[in-house]
Parts: structure tokens; sequence; C-alpha cells
């Protein structure tokens, strides 16, 4: 009998990386899964427990590489990783403490485990690397510059770390996902257009890292979206009142 496949997802605790979680179990996965509430990860490790294995991590600790490379112990190794963690908010008063959290979270954190599962998936020869970005990297936000801005980041990066591992001869897949607005704890009380559930979402990504998609957008109404936001003049766009 062939050993289950395994995936780590960090950002387990709820949303999407929760919903990820269960279909990959539906699946039969073996699924380590991590975030800062463990009493969450344990409820959700309750539902799969012969399936789950949990690890407190907080992306933005200097200890949380030490505790992806313990899960994956826990969970008998790693074939795909999905970072799903990720602050925003709306922050047009520009309260530094909230750009600097965003910053930390989605650009510091980002780059500290992307680049531990990168290391992992270099000495084991292969792997597939996977990321929840978001469409808000298409364009600058003003009601959310840390959050836009970090997301564009996250897309450079993995543009950038893919270039590296083709020239490092690492046979790594890459996917970068990049949902639109959904309905998750990161967009409570605000007013959002098109927002999807975190069920519908998830499955997009589990087909998109199936099929070992590049990018994705989800769904179809933000596909349309984005490449109408990129035919957008810069001198028209910042005179746009966007709101979210």
């Amino acid at each position: 009998m062939s050993q289950p496949k395994r995936i780590l997802i960090v950002g387990a605790t709820s949303g999407i990386g929760r919903e990820v979680a269960r279909l990959y179990c539906r699946a039969g996965w073996h699924v380590g899964i991590a975030g800062r509430r463990i009493d969450r990860l344990e409820a959700l490790q309750q539902e799969a427990p012969e399936q789950i294995e949990t690890e407190q991590i907080d992306v933005t600790q200097a200890d949380a590489p030490l505790r992806l490379e313990k899960l994956i112990r826990k969970t008998g190794g790693m074939d795909v990783f999905l970072l799903s963690s990720g602050i925003g908010s709306q922050n047009r008063p520009l309260d530094p403490a909230t750009e600097i959290a965003t910053v930390q979270t989605n650009a510091e954190g980002f780059t500290r485990m992307v680049t531990a599962a990168y290391h992992y998936f270099c000495r084991q020869g292969y792997g597939q690397l996977a990321v929840i970005s978001s469409i808000a990297g298409t364009k600058g936000l003003g009601a959310a510059p840390a959050y836009s801005a970090t997301k564009r980041f996250q897309n450079l990066y993995i543009d950038a770390l893919e270039q590296l591992a083709v020239m490092e001869k690492h046979p790594i897949i890459f996917t970068d996902i990049r949902p639109g607005f959904v309905r998750t704890d990161l967009l409570r009380g605000g007013r959002y257009p098109m927002q999807m559930k975190p069920e519908q979402v998830a499955r997009h990504i589990v087909k998109a890292i199936e099929r070992k998609k590049r990018r994705v957008i989800i769904d179809w109404r933000y596909t349309w979206l984005v490449a109408a936001w990129k035919c957008i003049p810069a001198f028209i766009w910042k005179r746009l009142p966007i709101h979210t």
C-alpha cells in the first residue's frame, strides 16, 4: 500500500486554511496544520485524529521555522506546503501599528515560512510550494496600503523564488493562489463586493494544487476584474474613489 500524501498548512485555525485541511482529510491525505491558536487546531484535529497533526506556529516569531520542521516530522514528511496565514485591514488613518503589524505578518512572516519550506524541498529533491496571496497585489488600494503592498511582495517573491529554483536545478513546483474577497474574519466589519464562502474558495485551491497551476485567480468574476484593473492608467487609478 502506498503512503498517503502529506500536506502542511500554516494558517489553518479558521477560514480558508481550515476548509482546505478538511478537504485534504476527506481525500485521504495526512495533514499537518499550524497556527497561533492551539485550541482551534486541536478542535480541527478531533475531526480526523488519525490524519491530522498539529503545531502552534506564529509566523512572526524567529522560532517558526524550527516549529515547522517539528510539524514535518510529526506528519512524516511534506509533499505540499500551503501558506494560508495573513492579516489585513482597512487603514485610511494610516495607523503605524496596523501597517507595521501587516508587514510583519505578510512580508516578514511570509518570507520566514516560504524560505523554510523552500530549503526543505531542496534537501528532499521535490515538493510543491503554494501560497495564498490576493488580487490586492495587482493594484495599490488606498484604503489598505500595507495589505496591498505586502500582497504584491508575495507575488514577486514567488516569481523570484521560482527563477532561483530553476537556476539551481531544484524541481520545485510553485503555486500562487489569488482569491478575491472571502467571507472570513479578515473582512469582518467591512463592506466588500462579490464575497465568496471559504468552502467555495477551498475547493478551487485544492483543484489548483492538484493541477499544479502556477497562478490562479479565484473566481472567474475576479479574473475579469483584475484584467480590467490592469488596463486602467495610473493617472486615472489614483483618482478612483475605491472603497472596501
